[in-house]
């Protein structure tokens, strides 16, 4: 009994503690308190969490879709030289960033990258890719084959436009503006390095307008699209795409003391793309707008060295006589730091703008002069100091150079009925006997000179003989060359 009472005393010991405990938690203060729920929308997440099916990958991130999109459109490239190119060819350094096969045995094959850009089976690639090349043969993503046409090139900008004629429609990239693009943005690559089809890299714009000095043409254009996606031998010519799958950019060169990547790839922007695809397609050779002046990126020192105003903008260091830039009445020491109403920064935008155009627009040009914003209209011409569309040239490879015809306008000015005019000689034969780039020749041991083949034939006849060379330089010069071919 007296047990039974024990636990009967403790019971109710323990009822009447518990009412004093939470009536008093509610008198100290406790009326108020409320039940707070983590929120399934919530971003803070135990680090071990796994998401489940409702897991939603947050915007910006998902390369999934552009890659989806992208990679039908790009194509493996493989091109055949039927002869191994001179060794003036081989000094390009942009030769090597494709994927070369047969070492130094002939025929000669390399491959690279391409991107449709029409339903009809137009294709853009880099002009390194197929540079002198018999034969060019396209894989599309799903294995179809197909032989292309070349339909012009464009070694400024280091671009090529091709076709393949295909039975059905074809998937392609719509042309993003690479004006847009940001610093800072992701993008993807799209290609075929070391023949692994369809790779697809992700990467940032690590910069724009960037210059790397690698073109080796008179007119060359550096503008490129930088970025940290992974970039092979292989991928020139490829898609660096945007995350809607858009088109920013071909894939075209990578900074590299290995051949490989090592953390930086190049491209061009699709804007200049557009305008040399557009050319080619249409004229067969880019029309190639020029301003007539030879700049300078402005900086601290230019600017305290020839005591100017501002420290930015492009530098006029001299203007061509008859040029556009004269005939507008821009001059040098002036430096330019708007085109078109477009703040310019660097002599890589500046070009960039230019060769927008074609010969005959009109542009605006702003300048700082002694400390004064003036502006100027100026109205682009061609190479040939005209405004007239530019014809495409019959052109070839002769002794390791590429030999064109002159056009109409040049014979004229120089009264000539005919001649072939000697481009991309350097480290070739003609560089070695001392003839310079742009000398038209126009008889070989008295005879007259008309289209690439003669001459190459002529040169291949004459090994090891002595010739004589007459022509003439684009300033008037006529001179007469004696030398063992």
């Amino acid at each position: 009994m007296n047990r039974y009472n024990y636990f009967i005393g403790l019971f109710v010991a323990a009822f009447f503690g518990g009412i004093v405990a939470i009536g008093g938690f509610y008198f100290i203060g406790g009326q108020e308190t409320k039940v707070i729920e983590a929120s399934p929308n919530e971003t803070v997440r135990f680090s071990n969490f796994v998401p489940d099916e409702d897991y939603v990958v947050p915007e910006g991130l998902n390369f999934i879709h552009a890659a989806e999109k992208a990679t039908p459109a790009v194509v493996h490239i493989r091109s055949k030289v039927i002869q191994q190119p001179a060794s003036g060819n081989s000094q390009n350094p942009l030769f090597d960033f494709f994927q070369p096969r047969g070492g130094q045995r002939m025929p000669m094959a390399a491959s690279g990258s391409g991107v449709v850009v029409s339903s009809d089976g137009y294709i853009v690639t880099n002009n390194h890719v197929i540079d002198n090349a018999d034969e060019v043969s396209v894989t599309l993503s799903d294995n179809r084959q197909y032989t292309a046409e070349v339909i012009g090139t464009d070694p400024n900008t280091d671009l090529a436009l091709i076709k393949i004629e295909s039975e059905t429609n074809l998937p392609y990239l719509k042309l993003a503006n690479s004006d847009d693009v940001k610093v800072g943005e992701w993008v993807l690559a799209v290609g075929n390095p070391f023949e692994l089809n369809s790779t697809v890299t992700a990467g940032i714009v690590s910069a724009k307008a960037r210059n790397i000095n690698i073109m080796r043409t008179r007119y060359g254009i550096e503008t490129f699209i930088q970025t940290d996606a992974a970039v092979n031998p292989g991928n020139s010519g490829g898609a660096l795409v945007d995350l809607n799958g858009d088109l920013i950019g071909i894939n075209t060169a990578i900074a590299s003391n290995t051949g490989s990547y090592q953390g930086y790839s190049f491209a061009v922007p699709s804007s200049l793309v557009k305008k040399v695809m557009e050319d080619l397609r249409e004229y067969g050779v880019v029309q190639r707008p020029l301003l007539g002046v030879e700049i300078v990126s402005n900086n601290a020192q230019i600017a305290q060295q020839e005591d100017l105003e501002v420290v930015d903008g492009v530098y006029i260091a001299n203007v061509s006589a008859g040029g556009a830039a004269e005939e507008a009445g821009i001059k040098p020491g002036d430096v330019v730091i708007e085109i078109d109403g477009q703040k310019i920064n660097n002599s890589a935008e500046l070009q960039e703008m230019v060769a927008l155009h074609r010969p005959g627009d009109v542009i605006e040009v702003k300048v700082n002069r002694d400390g004064k914003n003036k502006t100027f209209e100026a109205k682009l011409k061609n190479q040939n100091m005209g405004y007239e569309v530019v014809e495409r040239e019959e052109s070839g490879e002769a002794g390791g150079a590429t030999v064109v015809v002159p056009s109409a306008d040049v014979k004229e000015k120089l009264g000539i009925d005919n001649g072939l005019m000697l481009k991309d000689i350097s480290g070739t034969r003609w560089e070695q006997l001392g003839i310079d780039e742009g000398f038209i020749l126009t008889k070989i041991n008295n005879r007259e000179i008309s289209s690439p083949d003669e001459l190459s034939q002529i040169l291949r006849q004459s090994d090891g003989e002595r010739i004589k060379i007459e022509g003439v330089y684009p300033d008037g010069r006529e001179l007469v060359y004696g030398f063992t071919w």
